[in-house]
This record gives structure tokens, sequence and C-alpha cells, in this order.
């Protein structure tokens, strides 16, 4: 007998009105009894690893699409004492400048039957939120792309909840971690510029407390001191296209003049801050000064920017930050690890550059 037809005189009897049995979830049992098979054969077509003929497979799966039936994943994970639910804790910073790292975190757990619970965290309150949110879903694993602070971590430990940080490293308590390599890329640039002759530099960092940020203006700094560079002019930042407008203008300010090149701590306050050294001050890129950035982000590759920049392998990141931590929900006592990745040099037309050994 055809499954439509089945469905439709199981729908009879004394279970309820129409309307109470559209809204009926339905159930293993409903699919057994459509498919005509019992209710561990269903389980084990559904089950990972488990035996069940094609034959038998096929007729399960027919019916369960007929019903639209699919095992309950929050039931399923609280028999095996897991969500299957991993946290990434991210700030609005990090969906602006390399949104493919959310892509690829994303991707890696589907790969792996895992699913992303997707918190945000700009600040300390945000933070306690995205805590909270971690220990109600009771979270299997955590990504974490946003500084925690001491408090927050010390909870993570205690709750043993594994967690890896992304892009970043902890200076407060050992982390695992996986990070692209922030002062080698930035030892690039600024070695590339003062080769092709640049002699005074302005620089746009990011925010204060950024690891990243720091990380990234202690490669330019070393390697402009090293090279005998005094005329070294920083304002601050905050990741965003608006703060390289504004950097621009403060380090014409400070200085009185426009520097020779100007490093900004991310690709897109380097490109607020080609759109104001051309629209409002007159001058040509790279000709009369070369901007360069740090990340690799879709619009530096834009014709009107060819942004010269270091573009981080975050595909190759996000795999490793996954597979470690996986690693850590299957065996907790699994060692730290932390791994950091070179970024790749792209020359662009945004600067002039010299040789560079890479």
């Amino acid at each position: 007998m055809p499954i439509g037809t089945e469905i439709m005189k199981s729908g009879r009897g004394s279970s309820g009105t129409k309307a109470d049995q559209e809204r009926k979830r339905n159930t293993s049992y409903d699919v057994a009894k459509l498919a005509g098979v019992s209710q561990s054969t269903v389980t084990r077509v559904f089950k990972d690893g488990a035996s069940a003929s094609p034959k038998m497979r096929k007729l399960v799966i027919a019916a369960a699409n007929e019903l639209g039936y699919r095992p309950n994943a929050i039931a399923r994970g609280l028999t095996t004492n897991h969500s299957n639910l991993v946290a990434i804790v991210i700030s609005e910073q990090t969906t602006l400048n390399y949104p493919e790292a959310l892509v690829h975190l994303t991707e890696q757990l589907s790969e792996r039957k895992l699913r992303a619970l997707l918190l945000t965290s700009d600040s300390d309150t945000h933070a306690d939120k995205a805590m909270e949110l971690m220990l109600e879903y009771r979270v299997d694993g955590a990504i974490i792309a946003t500084p925690f602070s001491d408090d927050h971590l010390r909870t993570i430990k205690v709750t043993d909840i594994p967690i890896i940080y992304f892009n970043r490293a902890s200076h407060i308590r050992p982390v695992s971690s996986v990070q692209c390599d922030q002062e080698e890329g930035e030892r690039l640039l600024a070695s590339a510029l003062l080769s092709a002759g640049h002699s005074s530099f302005g620089i746009i960092e990011g925010l204060l407390y950024s690891t990243v940020s720091i990380e990234r203006k202690t490669g330019i700094l070393r390697t402009l001191e090293n090279a005998g560079i005094g005329d070294i002019t920083s304002v601050a930042g905050d990741y965003s296209y608006e703060a390289g407008r504004r950097g621009f203008v403060e380090l014409v300010q400070k200085r009185g003049a426009p520097p020779d090149a100007v490093i900004a701590i991310n690709d897109m306050m380097a490109i607020g801050c080609i759109d104001e050294a051309r629209y409002n001050y007159g001058l040509k890129v790279p000709e009369d000064i070369s901007i360069v950035g740090f990340d690799g982000v879709g619009p530096a590759r834009h014709q009107a920017y060819s942004l010269t920049t270091i573009q981080q392998p975050v595909k190759r990141m996000a795999e490793a930050a996954i597979s470690m931590l996986v690693e850590r929900i299957e065996n907790p006592d699994a060692p730290l690890e932390k791994r950091k990745f070179s970024g790749e040099f792209i020359p662009g037309g945004s600067a002039r550059l010299g040789d560079v050994e890479i």
C-alpha cells in the first residue's frame, strides 16, 4: 500500500481534531508504523555506525520524509551527556573584519555533526551574558575570538568546558590557541616599506586592550626602531572604516604634514585612510603616500584600493581550531597547545615597495 495512503488512514481515529493532528509532532513510533518496521529498526537507521540494509534504510527514510520526522538532537544529547553544541564567541569587529572566519568555523563544525551557538561579546557585560548562555546550553566546548577576563576564564576552568582562543592568545592564564603570527606579518610590511626608502611613518592602532593590536604594533615598532627610524607617530583606532579616516586626520594634525607611509593595524582602517588621503587631502596613493593594512579581507582586493596587506590563513586556522577543540572534548586531559600560522604577504597598488625577504 502506498505510504501516502497509509498516512491518511493513520490520521483518522480518536487522536483528536484535524488541527490537533497537524500540530502533532511525529515520533519514531509513527515512522515505524508507517514503514511497517520495528521502532528499533528506525533507531538503527538514524544512528551513526548502526547496521541497516539499504532496502530497509530506503523504506524508513521515505516514511520519515513523509512525516517530516528526524530524531531530536537535543534529547539525544541529553542521553549521551553531550549537547553537541559549540559556542562561538565573537565581537562585532570580528564579523566586520574577517567574516569568512565564522563561515569556516561553522563549516568545520557541521562536518563533525556539531552545531554552533553564536554569541557576541563586546564588553564585560556581554561577556557575562555569553558565559551564562554557554552554561545554560551546556555547550561541549567554545571557540573564543574576543577578550575574556580572568574571572570568565576561571569559571570556564571550573566547569571543565574546553576552549580554544581564535586569532588571539591569553596573557592572563594558559589557554590553547590558534592565531596568525601578527608580529611576523607586520615585520614583512614594515621591511618592504623601509626598503622602498620611506623614512617617516604613521601608525593607526586598534583597541588598546586588544592583544592582536598590541602584537601588531610591537612588530611594527621593533622593525622600524631596528632600522634607526625615529619619525613615528601613532594614533588610536577601533578597527572601523571611520577610525581609518579619523586616524589619518589626526596623524596629519599631530605631524603638521602627512608621513611617507601609514601602517593601519587592519584593512578596514587602511581603506578608510586611503579614502581620506585621496578625497579630503588630494593625495595620490601610492605616489604621494603609501598605505598598508592587515587581514586580507575581501574589500582590500577591490581595484579602487588594491591594498598591500597580510592575508591571514583563516581557513587553515579554523580547521586547526575545531580539530583541537574536538580533541579536547573527547579527551579532557589533552595538554594545552598553541598553534601559530604565517600570513601571506600580498603586495598591492596602495604602497611603494622594495625587496623584502619573505
